[in-house]
């Protein structure tokens, strides 16, 4: 099993850190806005300061809808460090992206999953991980933990 903070707070990170169970960091620019970190070149320096703090993979989201632009934005991602893992959306053009990252050996996580037929969508176009939404699927009163252990 692998322990990943989902947060963009560096003093939470660290922490996290300290106790030596950290596997790394899932962030998106919803967290860097809490942080009131923004700009794509402020977001980007933050995101080199994370992976300077953990020892493993850290997920960095895209902000396009697009195949294009999730192109564009994930190679400028996965560049800045080598410990970058370039977040996608599960959407049609998220998981043509994840398929393009890995004929390229990008490594990628794919989130917004809110099923098991999504995950494996996901797991075949060579996602290296998959986040499924277990807490948003418990808000709207569904079981989200049957997401990850069914029954």
């Amino acid at each position: 099993m692998k322990f990943f903070i989902d947060t963009a707070n560096l003093e939470q990170i660290r922490k996290a850190h300290e106790l030596g169970v950290l596997d790394g960091v899932t962030t998106n620019p919803s967290l860097m806005a809490k942080e009131n970190i923004r700009g794509t070149e402020n977001c980007n320096r933050h995101y080199v300061e994370i992976c300077n703090i953990v020892e493993g993979d850290v997920s960095a989201e895209v902000i396009a809808t697009d195949f294009e632009g999730m192109v564009r934005e994930g190679e400028v991602l996965a560049a800045l460090h080598p410990r970058i893992v370039v977040k996608l959306p599960c959407t049609a053009a998220g998981i043509r992206a994840v398929k393009y990252f890995a004929a390229k050996d990008i490594r990628t996580n794919c989130t917004l999953v809110f099923s098991v037929g999504q995950a494996l969508l996901a797991a075949k176009a060579g996602a290296t991980y998959v986040s499924p939404f277990v807490g948003r699927l418990d808000d709207i009163s569904e079981d989200g933990v049957a997401l990850v252990v069914p029954s």
